[in-house]
């Protein structure tokens, strides 16, 4: 068995870094086929989302995934994004937080747990605020980040 990934793990870490100073934690993911977000929302192949624990329901950080529901234009949705498709998580107030290199998405074998039968594709609706936030006027600040490999 190969060694895990810290990805993960530092994720858990600025999340709670985060949640800890009062900052709102963003994740920026790149989408492709094995990533359940709502569509409307994504802008050239990314979709910036509130990871915060005010604007998410059952939200885990996993190893292999992360997921959640949140609103989005007052509809709830499930969120499901494979942690390797994370490129940052940053502190919307400051932009201080961490980029990541986007490995692609290995499936698990057919035995292996795949995605989840909730974890569906939503329809593009009426557009909003891609973050999940309520539509306010603050802009998030631009992250200042470090990149890992």
């Amino acid at each position: 068995m190969g060694e895990t990934s810290t990805k993960p793990y530092l994720l858990r870490a600025l999340h709670e870094w985060c949640t800890d100073n009062g900052y709102t934690p963003y994740i920026t993911v790149q989408v492709d086929e094995h990533t359940r977000v709502p569509m409307a929302h994504v802008r050239d192949g990314q979709i910036t989302l509130n990871v915060g624990t005010l604007a998410t329901n059952k939200l885990v950080l996993g190893n292999e995934f992360i997921e959640f529901q949140a609103r989005f234009s007052g509809v709830a949705e499930n969120v499901w994004v494979p942690v390797a498709a994370v490129s940052a998580i940053y502190a919307r107030e400051t932009g201080a937080g961490m980029g990541f290199e986007v490995q692609p998405y290995e499936a698990p074998s057919a035995d292996d747990a795949a995605v989840p039968a909730d974890a569906t594709d939503v329809e593009p609706g009426e557009p909003a605020p891609a973050d999940g936030s309520d539509g306010d006027d603050d802009e998030p600040k631009r992250p200042r980040l470090t990149i890992v490999k």
